[in-house]
């Protein structure tokens, strides 16, 4: 049964659900949360969300910003948090959905770090209940405006990362990740857009930038004057932009953009770096860019 809720201005309360794997850092995403301001309940039962968000709503502005970790792996929890997701959306409030992954061999290593088995591996292995779990969260991670990739993060970066995305204060900025990477270590799971830059001549098969990478100045610029660099950068941009703009229409705050190339050395890192300097200077955009596989061999 459907619980019927009081229309929330979104303004009055800001809403997060986050959830994801387990092993993925949801306590830490709670905790930098805490550190900023937010109220966090953990581990609440799907059908207490929508009563619990409009006791806060009614609170009087006391609680501004309210965050809510949900464990749903269970497939008899999941159908509640959909439903309760639906009747916060029916009775107009606004909320978002911070999923947070990582890659099965990080997922092991840390459940066998702390001695403790996956909750859903009954007599099994580790990785059969990481298995059972992404199967019963694939729908619900479809759905989340963000998408949170922590395998290559360290508590104190994904706090940071965390840090970054949910204490912005004032008009709604849209932040964006721009990312470089190589096709060879796989495409950034959390990717919104991937472009792929191999097109433009590799500065690895030239001897004297073959050492350098796409942040220095000689790679950087024989990447972006390589014939067809700039037209394509200036036209992804522009694609982009009708994009952004949606994105904020629909109250979504986050986006992450993939570059790559073969190795993520020379051509996506200099690439990268130049669309994240175009699209800070965009209005109401917040840019970050990295480098995910900068410094491998």
């Amino acid at each position: 049964m459907t619980t019927e809720l009081s229309p929330v201005k979104p303004a009055e309360t800001e809403l997060l659900v986050i959830t994801g794997m387990s092993g993925a850092g949801r306590t830490t995403a709670a905790h930098a949360l805490e550190d900023h301001g937010w109220y966090v309940v953990e581990n609440l039962p799907p059908a207490l969300l929508g009563t619990l968000t409009e006791l806060v709503a009614h609170s009087g502005g006391s609680i501004p910003k309210l965050a809510v970790v949900m464990d749903v792996r269970s497939k008899s929890l999941f159908p509640q948090l959909r439903e309760a997701l639906h009747s916060l959306s029916a009775a107009g409030i606004t909320y978002r959905v911070l999923f947070l992954e990582a890659a099965d061999e990080l997922l092991v290593r840390r459940f066998e770090q702390g001695r403790r088995p996956h909750p859903l591996q009954a007599d099994g292995r580790i990785v059969d209940g990481i298995a059972k779990e992404r199967e019963v969260l694939r729908e619900l991670k479809e759905a989340a405006e963000i998408v949170l990739d922590t395998t290559e993060l360290s508590v104190h970066d994904l706090a940071r990362a965390i840090t970054e995305l949910f204490t912005e204060s004032g008009p709604i900025v849209l932040r964006l990740n721009v990312m470089s990477f190589g096709f060879k270590y796989g495409v950034p799971t959390d990717a919104n857009y991937v472009a792929d830059v191999r097109f433009i001549p590799n500065p690895h098969w030239v001897p004297e930038l073959r050492p350098h990478t796409g942040k220095d100045k000689q790679v950087s610029d024989y990447v972006l004057n390589a014939k067809g660099a700039g037209e394509f950068i200036g036209h992804y941009i522009a694609a982009l932009e009708p994009v952004f703009e949606g994105y904020r229409r629909e109250n979504k705050h986050y986006a992450t953009i993939a570059i790559g190339c073969t190795g993520g050395k020379h051509r996506s890192v200099a690439t990268a770096e130049e669309v994240g300097r175009r699209l800070a200077q965009l209005p109401g955009v917040r840019v970050n860019v990295t480098h995910r596989d900068l410094g491998r061999e």
